[in-house]
């Protein structure tokens, strides 16, 4: 039986995401967060519009997109509830946010030289994607209450970087989805992959076929 309900937030369970940037002052900065979705070789993320995050990805035009596994859930934890904004902003102040500029430190995370963005990737993350900046867009600016405070960032990935342990055996450029075990956050909780549960018959399809142009252009860099 279903009803009518009201919670307050709807994240029903996706993955992970450290973002690490670079910072004015030519520092780095480093933020979980969990509200993306990826559409071949692009992904769009959603981000308040007055975290350090989004101030560098505004101003940089690129970022590193550092997917955790299970095994770095402490480091993420070590993150949480920090922000590389001096003053904090009104709204994190309110959640318990306190200002930390020194986030791979704290988290025990090593930074790591990208090949083309400036900002560094996360060597423990065993996903590293170099991503540009491509498209801003405000989210839910048609109600005056949540105008200006909310935005979508579409990125374009340039460089994807897979530890070998996640390999599929034979192939230098596929995931085993059988090895690879990423941290997902459901309604503000931790949760691992099980087991496959049934073979899928849109895993029949060539992932080759899902190729976009995108991948031609990073070859390029």
């Amino acid at each position: 039986m279903h009803h009518v309900s009201e919670p307050p937030i709807l994240y029903f369970g996706t993955p992970v995401v450290l973002v690490s940037t670079l910072n004015a002052d030519h520092t780095y900065n480093l933020a979980p967060m969990s509200s993306i979705f990826w559409l071949g070789w692009r992904c769009v993320i959603g981000l308040s519009s007055f975290s350090k995050t989004t101030e560098n990805i505004m101003r940089e035009k690129q970022c590193v997109l550092n997917l955790p596994s299970v095994n770095q859930v402490a480091a993420v934890n070590l993150l949480a509830l920090t922000t590389g904004s001096n003053p904090v902003p009104e709204g994190k102040l309110q959640k318990g946010y306190r200002y930390e500029p020194r986030k791979f430190e704290i988290s025990g995370l090593t930074s790591v030289d990208s090949l083309v963005v400036n900002a560094p990737r996360v060597q423990e993350c065993p996903v590293q994607l170099e991503a540009e900046l491509k498209k801003i867009n405000p989210l839910a600016d048609d109600n005056p209450r949540q105008k200006g405070r909310l935005i979508t960032f579409e990125l374009r990935i340039v460089k994807v970087h897979l530890d070998d342990g996640i390999l599929m055996k034979g192939y230098e450029h596929r995931v085993d989805p059988d090895l690879w075990r990423p941290l997902i956050m459901s309604f503000q909780q931790f949760y691992g992959l099980g087991k496959k549960v049934e073979k899928s018959t849109l895993g029949t399809v060539p992932e080759h076929t899902y190729q976009t142009p995108d991948l031609e252009y990073a070859r390029t860099l």
